[in-house]
């Protein structure tokens, strides 16, 4: 099939056609989901920003903030109390690189003193055995000195399939973190947050509130803008079969 536009001949094949336009919608929607994400850290970085100028929550005071607004937003406000772990309850995050090394993050139960609600805390990495079978040996102490940043939106990918594993032994292996799905394994009521330490634990602590900035975001938009006109652009030039002359 051939098709005259502004005195220029093109000749089209249907199945070429098709393939193009697929690559790019798609090459445009991947452009316009990278802009959504830019605004979406830009929102989120803004946020953090202003929950740390907040002032550091107690226990109690965490507490009150969630028996008086069930809505409220946890998201990047500090928190600093002490707390006591609540044996067995070690979970291990899997898949956490460090410095080009897998390993695990270390999750635990802790009890603060306020309440009976328990808290879940990140306390950092440590590295992974030579074998998946074998899970690395965790110590934790009985009372803890909790300071560090409440993150909500903490579930990540699952890869796996499986979440949680069905063994009966501590420590047990994660894929994600979900409140619901962990406060159903131990029975009891917990916050629905995850505390980033930052104290020194004698783990490795990696955390970062935002992995990939809004620059980056916008750049990958970019690229794959640039990527669709190219597409386009070959497309055109691949079927273009000349220019009319009229006598």
């Amino acid at each position: 099939m051939r098709i005259k536009v502004a005195n220029h001949v093109f000749a089209v094949r249907v199945t070429w056609l098709c393939l193009t336009v697929a690559a790019f919608v798609i090459l445009i929607n991947l452009s316009w989901w990278q802009l959504q994400r830019a605004e979406q850290k830009t929102v989120q970085l803004n946020q953090l920003a202003l929950q740390a100028e907040q002032s550091v929550l107690t226990a109690a005071a965490l507490e009150n903030l969630v028996s008086d607004n069930h809505s409220v937003e946890l998201d990047g406000l500090q928190l600093a109390t002490s707390a006591s772990w609540q044996a067995p309850y070690i979970w291990l995050l899997d898949n956490q690189i460090v410095k080009g090394k897998v390993g695990y993050d270390v999750i635990v139960a802790a009890k603060l003193a306020t309440t009976n609600k328990l808290l879940l805390v990140n306390l950092g990495w440590i590295a992974g055995t030579d074998s998946r079978d074998k899970l690395p040996a965790v110590e934790i102490p009985a009372q803890l000195t909790l300071q560090g940043v409440l993150h909500t939106d903490v579930a990540g990918m699952l890869l796996l399939g499986q979440n949680i594993e069905s063994s009966e032994h501590w420590p047990m292996r994660i894929q994600q973190v979900n409140f619901t799905a962990i406060a159903e394994q131990i029975a009891q009521p917990i916050y629905p947050a995850l505390l980033y330490q930052q104290q020194q634990t004698g783990f490795i602590h990696h955390y970062q509130a935002v992995v990939m900035p809004p620059e980056k975001h916008q750049a990958y938009a970019l690229q794959w803008l640039l990527l669709a006109i190219v597409v386009l652009g070959v497309a055109l030039a691949a079927s273009h079969q000349g220019k009319v002359v009229y006598g």
